[in-house]
């Protein structure tokens, strides 16, 4: 199955986990705990630019493209970025060398850095800034990542990490003991980059402010940040109330708290360039959202281009587009849903297929055979040991499609999978073509314009009034400037 972009925060981030090593990454801006990073402070080391980090990172620079969608051009954003980097490195008194950016083409927020220089940020972050500040907040945080060496002193503790836990296993050969040694390195390794960033927040505000950029920026894009994450999580706020004694990030409020408190050092609210106006014109136009090509979710629909494929969740579930498959869940938390697809094995058939289970620990039913969307599909339930299931495979030449739907106790989700089945069709070369993506437009607020009425405007997003204000930097009571430009979403 064609790669589907990750969408919303819990996914995300098990996707940088799984596909992004430490040893060369020094990633930061991820959606939940994001932010701002430091330049060398005087007398700080270069940032190294050693043959075999060079070659290191060139590998990581086209595995990073094959996870986050490739690279997305936009001459305009680009160009932006490289004037930021330019202020900051004429700010940066020498001690900023020449950076190469890479727009990334993922709807998710977040920004990082390899050891040599090269700076990632995806096109969900992009929307999600503000002004020319905000956007410098997080370069700078970038760049202070590799000029401070954070990367590389990183790549050398984990690796003393794992030879202590390796040494003790082996030599002591004592289970327990090894695990707790694993554990307490693994801890220290969380303080150490937690105190990273702290640190990268404070030299980032300092560096921006010497450019001539609002030091306050780096606050306003934290705050959004962490909104943001909360609306992606479910409007439950569990994106900064994770107790995971491994981040290596401090919680949003923390850093709101650090980087507000450095920006007051600097001056009063009011100093330094925004320059909100040339930012806007930038991102005018830039995708939002899923890529088509990846599939996309349009409210409980789910539409894929490049399979030529659509279907509709139940009534009550929310659509989550994931690396390779599509997950959702009931609004009461009662029911989930999974979708994907597998080859099938050479001469196993559509039914035998289904009846061997693909579920560990679930018993199926008898297998019954029918025809969805004018393909051969076969259907089964099952039982777990708290859930009760319903699966059904749909074939496509050598590929299955795969749905699971799965309900707490007793409840039989059998009507809803037989409306999911019954919504499941092939689009046509027109149709397929017509899935566009979802698109950042700047619109004029009039003088009786509010945010609700401009949140109307957005085209198939969750909650539009929620998404405008967090787009937008804007509390829930704002009132909006007349002759002012804001964000929208639209086809």
């Amino acid at each position: 199955m064609r790669r589907v972009q990750r969408h919303r925060q819990p996914i995300r981030g098990r996707l940088v986990a799984a596909v992004l090593p430490a040893l060369l990454l020094a990633a930061c801006f991820g959606d939940q705990n994001s932010v701002l990073a430091p330049l060398n402070q005087p007398g700080g080391e270069p940032a190294p630019r050693v043959a075999s980090l060079q070659r290191g990172t060139d590998r990581e620079h086209q595995r990073l493209l094959a996870a986050f969608g490739g690279e997305y051009r936009a001459p305009q954003v680009k160009a932006e970025l490289e004037a930021i980097i330019a202020r900051l490195a004429k700010a940066g008194e020498g001690q900023i060398g020449a950076y190469e950016v890479t727009i990334l083409n993922s709807p998710i927020v977040n920004a990082f850095a390899l050891p040599t220089g090269r700076l990632y940020v995806t096109r969900g972050l992009l929307a999600l800034a503000n002004d020319s500040s905000e956007i410098a907040s997080v370069m700078a945080h970038e760049i202070a990542h590799v000029t401070a060496r954070h990367a590389v002193e990183r790549a050398e503790m984990e690796a003393e990490s794992a030879l202590v836990s390796q040494v003790v296993a082996q030599v002591l050969n004592d289970p327990t003991t090894g695990a707790a040694v694993q554990q307490s390195s693994k801890l220290s390794l969380a303080r150490f980059s937690r105190q990273q960033e702290l640190t990268a927040d404070q030299i980032s505000v300092r560096n921006i402010a010497r450019a001539g950029y609002d030091p306050y920026g780096a606050g306003r894009f934290l705050v959004s940040l962490g909104r943001n994450t909360s609306f992606r999580a479910g409007g439950q706020g569990s994106g900064d109330k994770k107790l995971d004694i491994l981040s290596s990030h401090p919680s949003t409020p923390e850093r709101v708290a650090a980087v507000t408190n450095g920006a007051r050092q600097i001056g009063a609210p009011g100093i330094g360039e925004r320059d909100a106006g040339r930012w806007l014109a930038a991102i005018d136009g830039i995708a939002f959202g899923d890529d088509p090509a990846d599939g996309v979710v349009r409210g409980r629909r789910y539409l894929n281009s490049a399979l030529r494929i659509a279907f509709t969740a139940p009534d009550g579930f929310e659509l989550e587009a994931a690396r390779e498959m599509v997950v959702g869940v009931s609004t009461d938390g009662s029911q989930a849903l999974r979708f994907d697809s597998v080859a099938l094995k050479s001469g196993q058939t559509l039914e035998s297929y289904v009846a061997s289970g693909w579920i560990d620990g679930v018993t199926t039913a008898e297998v019954q055979s029918l025809t969805v969307g004018g393909l051969p599909a076969a259907v089964t339930s099952g039982r777990g040991s708290d859930w009760t299931f319903r699966l059904a495979a749909v074939q496509a030449g050598p590929r299955v499609y795969r749905f699971i739907l799965a309900a707490k106790g007793q409840n039989d989700p059998e009507r809803a999978m037989r409306a999911l089945l019954d919504s499941f069709r092939n689009l046509s070369a027109s149709d397929a073509q017509s899935v566009s993506p979802l698109r950042i437009r700047l619109v004029t607020a009039g003088a009786g314009d509010t945010p609700a009425g401009l949140a109307e405007r957005m085209a198939s997003t969750d909650r539009p009034l929620e998404q405008f204000l967090i787009l937008n930097g804007l509390e829930r009571n704002a009132r909006l400037t007349p002759g002012q430009r804001y964000k929208i979403v639209s086809e």
